[in-house]
């Protein structure tokens, strides 16, 4: 039994063609955050099961929809799928292909990697290829950290599986939509270094963002994407500042306040 499984909040514009990718599967669940759009009627429409839960953070959300899949099917396994990515014929009958295999049972998890269009381009370097992601899991074998409430860490014993056809990621429509999530991002990873009690030095400003575009653009081949790979590269490198300027706002919001 496999179930894919979708996490959506207001994710109509994605939705049906993302359960029409999945298809093949046994099961297909949406797993919602409580949509105020069409997402869930555009799920029920597709013939996919649907259930609501309040978002905390994506942990959280990923470890109650393994547990919800658990309860009606204990030797499962699902295959997890963001709305704006697509899964191809081939990565279907390749992963049809590992879960009937007996010897899977030493691998409960499986990373794919994705094809990532960014701003409408497919994007090959600067970080975004292959960009393996831990999707496909053996039912009540593995647990995400809760304390890493962005960026998932998966928790399990035995080895760890990479399939090798890629699913179809639609990463980021413009530049203004990838300035919001990036935000959100940084804002995420200046807290975790606040709570480190790591206090910004004048030479992170600086040193940071040079490292950050020389790993995008020459390390990770940034260049292969010409004049896109370098506008990404450019702009990770302007998010390694934002970040340490919100590491120093966050001290000195503390220093204000006594």
């Amino acid at each position: 039994m496999l179930i894919a499984v979708v996490l959506t909040l207001n994710e109509q514009r994605h939705i049906a063609d993302c359960l029409a990718s999945l298809a093949w599967a046994d099961g297909r669940l949406v797993f919602d955050s409580f949509s105020s759009d069409r997402t869930v009627a555009l799920a029920q429409a597709a013939g996919a099961d649907v259930a609501q839960l309040r978002f905390e953070n994506y942990a959280q959300q990923r470890n109650a929809a393994l547990e919800h899949v658990a309860a009606q099917h204990a030797d499962a396994w699902v295959f997890f799928v963001d709305a704006d990515e697509r899964c191809t014929p081939a990565l279907a009958a390749e992963i049809r292909a590992v879960v009937a295999d007996p010897r899977t049972d030493e691998r409960p998890v499986w990373s794919v990697p994705r094809n990532n269009y960014l701003f409408g381009r497919l994007t090959k370097g600067a970080g975004w290829w292959p960009d393996f992601q831990a999707r496909l899991f053996r039912v009540g074998r593995v647990r995400f950290d809760p304390l890493r409430e962005v960026h998932e860490v998966a928790l399990f014993d035995g080895e760890h599986g990479f399939l090798k056809n890629e699913l179809t990621h639609f990463n980021y429509d413009d530049v203004a939509q990838f300035h919001a999530k990036q935000r959100r991002y940084t804002e995420y990873d200046a807290s975790i270094l606040f709570k480190q009690n790591i206090r910004p030095k004048p030479r992170n400003f600086v040193l940071q963002p040079l490292r950050e575009f020389k790993r995008r653009f020459f390390a990770l081949r940034g260049y292969v994407d010409g004049l896109h790979g370098l506008r990404l590269s450019l702009l990770m490198a302007y998010y390694q500042f934002d970040l340490y300027r919100r590491l120093a706002r966050m001290w000195r919001e503390r220093e204000l306040a006594g």
